[in-house]
């Protein structure tokens, strides 16, 4: 019998959630839920909450609860997430995790991992990273340079104006302030882990399996 994996992954920004969410989504077939993609996605369709999301993540701040538990209580009903979904960069807050445990209840138990990473180095990779306008790929290692092109699809890449370092210090006052007590919150359950995100791609990817086998063996 296949258990479904119910997967809260968080971290502060620039940890990596999106690359281990995205790998770990695709083995097992199971839909990644990006909410940063999906206000993202807001914002480039010029909407009235894009606008009121673009004003807020441009200052580094966190979108309301309201907002954000709309979003995935809408998602988590959809068919393709019945058997499971990985949730990327949520919850932020400790309102959002209570309200996510009531959003989840008579589901299978939810896996929770913090994928941590120091600030220096955060702000370090994320002002050096830059966006395709064309296809969205992230290319990390641009030392910074502007007019460099995407090596997926040759398109222009740019700068997020949430990744200037100013903002990313912003963002990490935010996340310490707000996110971390997320922690403590869920340090006390079973199916809590904490991964070193402080490490090449592949490596953190061996720890992510590492951990989720952890938690299924403490619930055998």
């Amino acid at each position: 019998m296949v258990v479904a994996l119910n997967l809260a992954m968080f971290g502060p920004p620039g940890a990596g959630k999106g690359t281990q969410a995205r790998r770990l989504a695709t083995e097992r077939g199971i839909p990644q839920v990006s909410t940063g993609d999906i206000l993202r996605e807001a914002v480039q369709g010029g909407t009235e909450l894009g606008r009121e999301v673009k004003a807020i993540m441009d200052a580094g701040e966190l979108v309301g609860d309201d907002v954000m538990l709309g979003i995935v209580r809408e998602r988590l009903s959809k068919a393709d997430a019945s058997g499971g979904f990985i949730l990327d960069g949520f919850p932020r807050t400790v309102a959002q995790a209570t309200a996510l445990d009531d959003i989840l209840e008579g589901r299978q138990g939810l896996v929770v991992l913090e994928i941590a990473v120091g600030d220096e180095t955060l702000v370090n990779r994320l002002s050096r990273r830059r966006v395709c306008g064309n296809c969205g790929a992230i290319v990390g290692d641009t030392n910074g340079e502007a007019q460099l092109l995407c090596p997926t699809c040759g398109g222009e890449l740019s700068q997020r104006s949430d990744d200037r370092e100013d903002v990313v210090r912003g963002r990490l006052e935010v996340y310490h302030r707000e996110t971390a007590p997320l922690v403590e919150f869920y340090q006390g359950r079973a199916s809590f882990r904490t991964v070193d995100g402080d490490q090449p791609p592949e490596v953190v990817a061996q720890a992510v399996q590492a951990a989720l086998s952890a938690v299924n063996g403490a619930a055998a």
